[in-house]
This record gives C-alpha cells, structure tokens and sequence, in this order.
C-alpha cells in the first residue's frame, strides 16, 4: 500500500485528493457509513506511524481503532457521513451508500478537487475521479477511508446495542450471524434494522 497515485496527482496540480469508501452496505442492521479522506501533498506516512494503513477487513479491530485516531490527526482533510437504515429502506442501498459519501464530502473542511473511489461514482458531483474495484487494496487514501468508516459504523453500532438489546449489535455490528438470525426469530426487528433486506423481511412477514 503506497500513495504513488496521489502523488502522480499532487504533481498534476490537484491538492486535495480524496479518498472514499463505505461500511455497512451488506448488514442488516444499522446505517451504511462513508468516510472521505484527503492528506496534504508530499505527505508521508511513516512520520505519522499509519504506514500499517490498508483494507480495513485485514485489519484487527485494537489496530484500525489506532490508525483511526492517528489518520484523522495527520489527513489535510476528512469528513464522516452515514445513511439511515429508514433511508436505506427508502431509496435502496446503492443511493444511501452514496447520499453517506456525499454527506462525508460535505463534512469536509476543503473541498476536493480529485475522488479515489472504491468501484462506485458520484453522478451528482462534477469532481473528476477514478473508481476502480478494491481501490482500498489500491489507493492508500481509500485505504485510510475504509478504516475510518469501519470504526465510526461500528462505534454507532455499539451504542445502538445498548439501546436495544438482546440483537448483539456490539458484537455482530448488524450483520447476519446466526446468533443474529435466532434474535429476529425471537424478538422481531426494532427500529434500526433495514426492514427491506431479505432475512429481516423473511423473518418479520413484511413487505
């Protein structure tokens, strides 16, 4: 994991080049949660200790909550954007992952003028981009995205456990798990599940 493209793209004039990536799309609980991330041109990794950065599934949850804190002191620029599970209910999976990216965009405190996205566009937003399948094993700025959205979905997805119980959000961060399975079995959906996935529709009769 380098940053040879975002410096290919610093040395062509661009200077808050942004990576993007979700979290969430495929559970069946909770929000989708996109982080965008940008770092100043020239910068180096290794001075700020997060040369560890890359997809955040290969990484435990102990090191991306580390890198999580050392890239938002060290990025130029980021911002954090979530989409409901109401509104991905609402309008579908793919345009909630993307009002989530577009949200964290406008979070940002300087406005890119190059995307990094991980094999998804923005129609609605002329910044010029590249997206390409896995650009989180890819483009370290996606990497560091893909961290940063991982650990914000799941802290969400922790104090959703405390509000309701018995579902072990905490541990399952909303996804399928069988223990998860058993819980919609038994105690129904609550209100942070996606009621229009398959498993919660199945088990709840709905729709």
């Amino acid at each position: 994991m380098n940053l040879d493209k975002e410096q290919d793209l610093w040395q062509d004039g661009f200077r808050v080049v942004t990576g993007i990536d979700e979290a969430g799309r495929g559970a069946w609980a909770g929000p989708v949660a996109a982080a965008a991330v940008a770092f100043p041109p020239g910068f180096d990794p290794a001075d700020c200790g997060i040369e560890r950065v890359s997809d955040s599934k290969k990484l435990s949850p102990a090191v991306r909550e580390e890198l999580y804190c050392r890239i938002l002191r060290s990025a130029l620029a980021f911002g954090i954007g979530f989409a409901s599970a109401r509104e991905i209910d609402e309008i579908g999976i793919v345009p909630a992952t993307r009002l989530a990216m577009l949200r964290a965009i406008r979070r940002m405190r300087r406005s890119p003028d190059f995307l990094l996205l991980d094999y998804m566009v923005l129609p609605s937003v002329s910044t010029p981009f590249i997206s390409i399948p896995r650009a989180d094993s890819t483009f370290f700025s996606v990497a560091a995205a893909s961290i940063v959205s991982k650990v914000s979905r799941d802290r969400l997805m922790i104090r959703l456990d405390r509000r309701y119980p018995g579902y072990a959000f905490s541990a399952n961060k909303g996804y399928g798990t069988s223990a998860h399975r058993e819980a919609l079995a038994s105690l129904g959906a609550c209100s942070a599940h996606r009621y229009r996935f398959g498993p919660v529709r199945r088990v709840n009769g709905l729709f």
